[in-house]
């Protein structure tokens, strides 16, 4: 039976414990405020830079087909970026994002390897043994776009050295503060159409309504389409991971603070169990103390 001592000092350490869980879910409540900001921040832009490129690929005479648009015969490769956490103590996140993007390939006959974004994602695949072409991890706490270009850059190189056939991303989208969804998207080549290995696909693409091109009338760009299009598509590439990786950041730090914020409560009903138990025990020392006293003391009487 576990000694009065032995339980205090349970008790103790299960209340160090829920200090440390609320201070965490203090530090998460103020960053996830801050990263739904950023994400919100660039959905405008992102929108309006899909809806030039649509509309810049639906024009009556367009003959110019830019590498990145143009869909290989034969897909034999493929390549991954998978967004994730560099800490844990953020409940499912991780887990979830990470069995997304393994089970979507998990039947599939194509040759994958893996863009990690964050030190969680890049261990399990190191341990599944999967291929690894690259990783990005402890990027800052607001990382900027200049700090996540060189991923889309390396997807880019790699679809047009034709050693990848399609480029997904892989992340995790900030519905609410309860809700978040591992999501797809085909990033290369560049689809027109909601495109999806999942049934999420990407906030930031726009579906329109086909009779609503159809009435939109034609318009003259200067410069060139061609010029357009050669400098707005990898910059768009570019501007998605950055914002994949803004929402997985957002996605992140809510998870933590709801897991922080379970965290406190169990340790919080599990001191007030404890400390029941204690009193019980205590309770039940005293009671066989004054037991003692008293067979002590009639046995003296007697004598």
């Amino acid at each position: 039976m576990t000694s009065p001592r032995e339980m205090l000092q349970r008790i103790r350490s299960v209340r160090n414990i829920a200090q440390v869980t609320r201070a965490l879910e203090a530090v998460s409540a103020s960053r996830v405020r801050k990263a739904e900001a950023r994400a919100k921040q660039t959905r405008p832009y992102a929108r309006k830079s899909w809806q030039v490129l649509r509309h810049l690929s639906r024009q009556p005479g367009r003959n110019f087909v830019h590498p990145l648009l143009t869909k290989h015969v034969e897909i034999r490769n493929a390549i991954v970026i998978l967004v994730s956490g560099d800490r844990g103590l953020a409940g499912a996140y991780n887990t979830n994002v990470i069995r997304y993007a393994l089970e979507a390939f998990q039947q599939s006959e194509i040759s994958v390897g893996y863009i990690t974004v964050g030190r969680k994602g890049r261990d399990i695949l190191l341990r599944r043994r999967k291929k690894l072409l690259a990783d990005f991890s402890n990027l800052p706490e607001e990382p900027g776009f200049v700090d996540v270009s060189a991923i889309g850059r390396l997807a880019i190189d790699e679809f047009l050295a034709h050693r990848a056939d399609q480029v997904w991303l892989i992340y995790t989208t900030f519905v609410s503060m309860l809700r978040q969804e591992p999501a797809s998207q085909l990033l290369l080549p560049f689809e027109f159409d909601e495109t999806s290995i999942g049934q999420a696909a990407s906030r930031v693409q726009m579906v329109e309504n086909n009779h609503a091109d159809e009435r939109k009338p034609t318009y003259m760009y200067e410069p060139a389409e061609s010029t357009i299009i050669e400098r707005i598509i990898p910059r768009l590439v570019k501007l998605q991971v950055f914002q994949a990786i803004t929402e997985s950041l957002a996605s992140e730090h809510a998870a933590r603070m709801i897991a922080m914020r379970n965290a406190s409560e169990n340790a919080n009903e599990l001191a007030e169990a404890l400390n029941l138990e204690y009193n019980k025990a205590r309770q039940k020392a005293i009671t066989s103390d004054m037991l003692d006293i008293v067979g002590g003391a009639e046995a003296l009487s007697s004598s």
